[in-house]
């Protein structure tokens, strides 16, 4: 058993020298001379655990020689670099973007069978006919009772009134009841002054003034008597007052009301002064009646 544990003792010594890059120094005697170390016994496969280990008894294998290329290998391998760059800028230089003309596109029209052909061109509008300037001077008409009948010549804007003084003013007996002395005239226009009837009397001859438009071409008419188709609203009863359109019982009564209390009427205008009648009835009545 002794012998065992100085065994170990020196191979623990050896082992540490191994690790420290030592050697194992032998302990010497009392005389001052180192003994010679006893050979290790070998204490056989029965004591597997004291056999060395295996990475203690094999020799490190010689470094292997590394690889010099040498200016000639160095050399060899730039070249080699140098065309595998040219052949990839050749290929990269083959394969770029080649910007190509566009070929125009052929238009396509379809055209249903009514469309086809020369559409054709509308024929131009005639410009409408500038209205002519109001003229400077009016020749106006003036007959009946008046003291110089015939012709007047009168200032632009002038009205029934101016051209009564221009013939001399009317006479005994006018009829200046049927006339709106305050009525603007227009160039071409007749002024006729009638009898005013006595009292009881029907009318005779009554004042009117006649337009020279084209309501007046033709044949004069009577005065008093209303255009074909129109009521006349100094002579109609209520009744026919209220046949025309929007016109009921209660306006036809204001209307002989109003002709009651103002005598005749002498301008389609003065159906407004009428109860009833506004701005948009009066522009619906214009046209069908008359004085």
């Amino acid at each position: 058993m002794r012998s065992t544990d100085e065994t170990r003792d020196r191979i623990r010594q050896r082992l540490e020298a191994i690790a420290a890059g030592g050697r194992v120094d032998r302990p010497a005697t009392a005389w001052g001379r180192v003994e010679q170390a006893e050979p290790v016994p070998d204490p056989g496969d029965d004591d597997p655990g004291l056999h060395a280990p295996e990475w203690l008894t094999e020799q490190a294998a010689p470094a292997r020689p590394r690889l010099s290329p040498g200016r000639g290998g160095v050399m060899a391998l730039a070249a080699v670099a140098l065309v595998a760059a040219v052949i990839g800028g050749l290929m990269a230089w083959r394969d770029r973007p080649v910007a190509r003309a566009v070929e125009p596109v052929p238009v396509v029209s379809t055209e249903s069978p009514g469309q086809q052909g020369d559409a054709p061109t509308p024929a131009p509008t005639p410009a409408e006919p500038a209205a002519a300037p109001p003229p400077a001077e009016l020749v106006v008409s003036v007959v009946g009772l008046v003291r110089t009948a015939g012709l007047v010549h009168l200032p632009a804007g002038a009205r029934i009134a101016d051209a009564l003084a221009a013939a001399g003013g009317a006479r005994d007996g006018a009829d200046l009841l049927g006339l709106n002395l305050a009525q603007r005239l227009s160039d071409g226009d007749q002024v006729l002054v009638g009898l005013a009837p006595r009292d009881g009397e029907p009318v005779t001859v009554g004042s009117a003034t006649i337009g020279a438009g084209p309501a007046a071409a033709g044949t004069a008419r009577p005065p008093g008597q209303a255009a074909p188709g129109r009521v006349n609203l100094n002579t109609a009863t209520e009744a026919e007052l209220d046949g025309l359109p929007g016109v009921g019982p209660v306006t036809a009564a204001a209307i002989t009301a109003w002709r009651q209390a103002n005598g005749r009427f002498t301008d389609v205008e003065q159906l407004g002064e009428v109860d009833g009648i506004g701005p948009a009835r009066l522009e619906k009545l214009r046209a069908l009646v008359a004085v």
